[in-house]
């Protein structure tokens, strides 16, 4: 009877979280988007990014809250480079994936999207308004 509760629990956790990866994966304005933050903290985060009034925000993939993690701030977002993931980054299961060097303040991290997320990325960058302190590499 115990091992019948546990695998119930187990089902229904299973099941919340792959209602909130879909949820979060299909929802407008959201693209799927890994962050690796510069401080020497753990590797690549897999998330999803939405866009929302000159700021990006980073949503963790796999967690109990629906809020951002990180809030990345457009205005003064500086991006200093730009690379190809290798397939022994990212365990060998992405292909096609563009890492960026940001700085945003004092924050540094990378942001790794595939090529159409990249893309979205660098028209939302470049539609900032005029006044706004742009630094694309």
């Amino acid at each position: 009877m115990v091992v019948l509760d546990v695998l119930i629990v187990v089902t229904l956790l299973v099941a919340l979280l792959a209602s909130r990866v879909l949820i979060l994966t299909r929802s407008r304005g959201s693209v799927l988007c890994c962050l690796r933050p510069m401080s020497g903290e753990r590797g690549w985060r897999v998330g999803v990014a939405r866009y929302a009034d000159g700021q990006l925000n980073w949503i963790p993939l796999i967690g109990l809250l629906p809020r951002p993690r990180h809030v990345i701030v457009r205005r003064g977002l500086v991006v200093s480079g730009r690379r190809r993931i290798g397939p022994d980054e990212f365990y060998g299961f992405i292909e096609g994936v563009t890492a960026l060097e940001c700085r945003n303040g004092e924050n540094a991290f990378e942001l790794a999207m595939g090529y159409r997320a990249l893309t979205g990325f660098v028209a939302w960058l470049e539609s900032a308004p005029p006044s706004a302190y742009l630094d694309v590499a």
